[in-house]
């Protein structure tokens, strides 16, 4: 497994997304996972799954201190108030005293960014996340976040693969020593259909996954949160550490970039150009 240091934390490279993995077959998607060896586990309230995940992690017997598990509070409910009652409700479901990272899911004009912020600050200093951060911020907000309130981000999780750049973003990030994680890594698997990524996995002796998935966690301050519910994808997922790709390899995807995203919804920031 490979790690990232961001702000003198660790944290594994390559997480397991559990989006979608509900019920008993979640749970048991995740538990998998874990025992595959996956010790960065992403949640979220609007998931409606942190009573699986918290089940799966005591199920596989790995010692709680050894995961680094991140959940993430909706839109709807960024009011100070709200923010501790969701905060509440979801270690509650997880069966946790504390989480290791707390994200904003998604932005909003609603509720003033400073007072969000101010009261994931507060959950940090309460012990009840050891980091905060966000999810879906573009540089501007990143910008008003940093410089405007002072905010102690880890964080900024983020749709990236081969087809979207964030360079910008990513530029931005490293400045301020944030992690930027990538959700959407294989881009709903059309680098499948790459020409070029199937080449380059080729050379390796990989899939054009596992090349993306490597693209990805060998760029600085990035992480990858990869999703699968079938055992055989979760494995090759994972193996990712037994080969680099060379400057060449890295330049070529990059080339891809064409400001393709999967993820559209109404209430979207402006995205960076």
């Amino acid at each position: 497994m490979m790690w990232k240091t961001i702000r003198g934390e660790r944290i594994p490279a390559l997480g397991f997304g559990t989006f979608e993995l509900v019920g008993s077959a979640g749970e048991d998607a995740i538990r998998a996972a874990i025992e595959m060896g996956y010790r960065q586990i992403d949640t979220a309230i609007r998931y409606g799954n942190e009573r699986e995940v918290g089940r799966a992690i005591r199920a596989s017997g790995v010692a709680r201190d050894e995961l680094f598990v991140t959940t993430k509070i909706w839109f709807d409910n960024l009011a100070p108030g709200n923010i501790h009652a969701r905060l509440d409700e979801s270690l509650d479901r997880l069966g946790f005293d504390q989480v290791d990272l707390l994200l904003v899911h998604w932005p909003t004009r609603e509720v003033p960014l400073g007072e969000t912020l101010a009261a994931f600050a507060e959950e940090r200093a309460r012990g009840r996340t050891r980091l905060i951060g966000v999810s879906n911020f573009t540089v501007a907000l990143l910008d008003e976040a940093l410089d405007v309130h002072k905010a102690d981000l880890f964080c900024n999780q983020v749709e990236y693969h081969p087809y979207l750049s964030q360079e910008k973003l990513l530029a931005r990030m490293r400045r301020a020593d944030m992690l930027l994680n990538a959700y959407q890594p294989i881009a709903r698997g059309k680098v499948f259909q790459s020409d070029l990524l199937n080449r380059i996995g080729a050379k390796h002796g990989k899939s054009a996954g596992q090349v993306t998935l490597r693209w990805l966690v060998q760029q600085d301050h990035v992480g990858a949160i990869p999703r699968s519910s079938r055992p055989e994808n979760m494995r090759a997922n994972l193996q990712i550490f037994d080969f680099e790709l060379d400057d060449e390899d890295m330049r070529a995807i990059h080339g891809l970039a064409r400001g393709e995203r999967f993820s559209r919804f109404d209430w979207e920031p402006e995205w960076d150009e």
